[in-house]
């Protein structure tokens, strides 16, 4: 990765195991009816603060969106695309743990790294508008799994695994019908 972020990607203690036997209900219910379909629901306020956009989700505190001061932000939390790319890291860590657990694997770290190119001379439409791709371009993630009980060839395939079966990811490579409608 070109950018020069330093991140803690081990943990003091052992992870926190999640339930095997859970995990594995939840994966027998998903393949008693594959077509099962779920609705996910976001709403996005904005704060009245220069960029800052509070998102609110189920039940839990606001998440909040903001864009850096060379976007005309504050700063004060990632921007929409930095945040996409977080959902993305966190959708395949989710993923390497859950394969790491099924697998019976002893978790020591795990992270995943991400960077993306993104042309932002159109300004939200109202820059350049000349013919170039809008949004990013290019995502480049690297997983790291620390585990016990695996060989490298293992743990390869297990990132490949989480990676072709991650939601997240799966949005992004592939085209998505998206219906853009007035309240």
């Amino acid at each position: 990765m070109s950018s020069a972020v330093a991140v803690k990607t081990t943990l003091a203690a052992p992870f926190e195991p999640i339930d095997a036997e859970r995990l594995k209900a939840l994966g027998d219910k998903g393949r008693s009816d594959p077509s099962a379909v779920r609705t996910v629901k976001v709403r996005t306020v904005a704060e009245g603060k220069r960029f800052r956009h509070l998102n609110y989700v189920r039940d839990l505190d606001a998440h909040i969106v903001d864009e850096p001061p060379g976007l005309l932000g504050d700063d004060t939390a990632p921007n929409p695309t930095e945040a996409l790319l977080a959902a993305l890291g966190s959708c395949v860590a989710v993923g390497l743990q859950a394969n790491a657990v099924a697998r019976g694997w002893t978790i020591k770290a795990i992270s995943v790294e991400l960077e993306g190119d993104i042309n932002i001379t159109s300004v939200w439409g109202t820059g350049d508008l000349s013919p170039k791709p809008v949004g990013l371009t290019a995502v480049r993630l690297k997983a790291h799994l620390d585990v016990d009980g695996a060989t490298d060839a293992e743990i390869a395939e297990v990132i490949a695994h989480a990676a072709q079966w991650s939601p997240v990811l799966g949005t992004v490579k592939n085209p998505v019908p998206v219906e853009v409608s007035r309240a």
